[in-house]
């Protein structure tokens, strides 16, 4: 017989708080006992590591690096390299937990897992950022390899960033290993489909929940919060659907257009100028104004926490697919469910990426690539299967999407600890 854990699982960081919330959630409805509740809360492994720096000008500065992976019981750990100011161990053991149940909810063979360091790359120059990625990776070489954790792009980091560790790894073993990352350079044995996987995801899953109420994307009216590497793929992608975008934000500002921005002029603009700010053909808007447009779709996809119990009576779209880690705080996410609001939640909504990431992953390994169409097809089915999954889970059981959503992913993780057994 089972038993709900009752233990407090807290801490004072919200990133992690919110995570740890999540699973207390899931784990009540699952009826689970405690010391598996504690097992799926507790961190697998991490490390935290120096990484000191020899800047342009001689002197030397030292960062703080971070890598932990949550759980390897389904597979390999697997989860994004982060270079932004803010991290710290916490924030990345929240976004190494949510992996976990990302991999598992989208059925892939992989763990949770995440890092970072705690650099600002807008402060520094390729060089110097180039010296910060192999030191981090050296210094982490005995946690990772294609068999144990696979890094992939994260906020601040890209491409280049993933060559420099596929690259610093491969050095020291000896032999060229592509599948020690993923979002790599093609040149470098990367995927087609990735750099806007994350996007088309978003947009698979869009397309899922208004087919479900009989409503077609075309039809939808979108606003994006976030116009970066997810948010800007987005938006291309629903105007080629069909879809009107009426707003977006980055950093700067945000830009609103009630008949429909012309999205591959932003786009130019933006390559132009950095920032949606100025463009014309749209009027100005207030970047937190976006958030309680009247859309049908509003799609937050720039960082977390930016719906809160503050806002969240004011949000009039009646979906929120979160594109961010994230983006809605459990006390907003309670509010939207009782206005009635849809939640795709980020653990479903944005799992293009690492859905592509496996595929790049299965291609390094073969040795061979797969088309663009055959990536888009599967990871098409990928989607919205997925989204199946949750959404009849969510009917059967009365349970919002995200509730949904983390049963089914906590439940695969719990099934294959008790299938493996406890050693020794």
């Amino acid at each position: 017989m089972t038993t709900t854990s009752t233990r407090p699982f807290r801490s004072d960081n919200p990133a992690l708080d919110n995570a740890l919330g999540q699973l207390a959630t899931a784990v009540e409805i699952l009826g689970y006992h405690e010391g598996l509740h504690e097992t799926l809360a507790t961190p697998r492994r991490e490390i935290n590591v120096a990484v000191p720096l020899r800047r342009d000008d001689g002197h030397v500065q030292v960062f703080h690096g971070h890598r932990v992976q949550h759980n390897v019981s389904r597979g390999p750990g697997k989860g994004g390299l982060r270079f932004h100011p803010s991290v710290d161990i916490d924030e990345v053991r929240a976004l190494a937990m949510l992996m976990t149940w990302k991999c598992a909810i989208v059925d892939l063979p992989f763990g949770g897992a995440k890092g970072g360091i705690d650099i600002d790359p807008s402060e520094h120059t390729p060089e110097e950022l180039e010296r910060v990625t192999r030191r981090y990776t050296s210094e982490i070489m005995p946690l990772i390899g294609p068999t144990q954790d696979i890094m992939a792009p994260d906020m601040g980091t890209g491409e280049r960033e993933m060559a420099w560790v596929m690259d610093t790894y491969s050095v020291n073993v000896g032999h060229t290993i592509p599948a020690v990352v993923t979002g790599k350079p093609l040149a470098v044995g990367g995927s087609l489909g990735r750099p806007a996987a994350t996007a088309r995801g978003i947009v698979h899953v869009t397309a899922s929940a208004l087919g479900a109420a009989h409503e077609k994307l075309r039809r939808s009216r979108v606003a994006v919060q976030g116009f970066g590497k997810v948010g800007g793929h987005a938006a291309r992608i629903f105007a080629e659907e069909g879809a009107t975008v009426v707003a977006v934000s980055d950093q700067f500002g945000a830009v609103h257009a009630d008949g429909g921005l012309d999205v591959p002029a932003l786009l130019a603009h933006v390559d132009a100028t950095g920032s949606v700010v100025g463009f014309e053909g749209a009027d100005p808007l207030d970047g937190p104004d976006l958030l309680t447009l009247d859309v049908d779709v509003l799609v937050p996809a720039a960082v977390d926490g930016v719906i809160t119990a503050d806002n969240a009576r004011d949000v009039r779209a009646r979906y929120v697919v979160e594109g961010a880690n994230g983006p809605t705080t459990q006390e907003a996410d309670q509010i939207l469910s009782k206005q009635g609001v849809t939640v795709v939640p980020d653990i479903l909504a944005n799992a293009g990426g690492v859905i592509v990431s496996y595929f790049e992953w299965v291609q390094a390994n073969q040795t061979y690539w797969w088309t663009d169409d055959e990536i888009e097809d599967r990871l098409a089915h990928r989607m919205r299967s997925a989204y199946g999954d949750v959404a009849r889970r969510a009917a059967d059981e009365d349970l919002t999407l995200r509730d949904a959503a983390l049963v089914i992913g906590v439940e695969r993780v719990a099934d294959a600890h008790k299938l493996r057994g406890l050693y020794p």
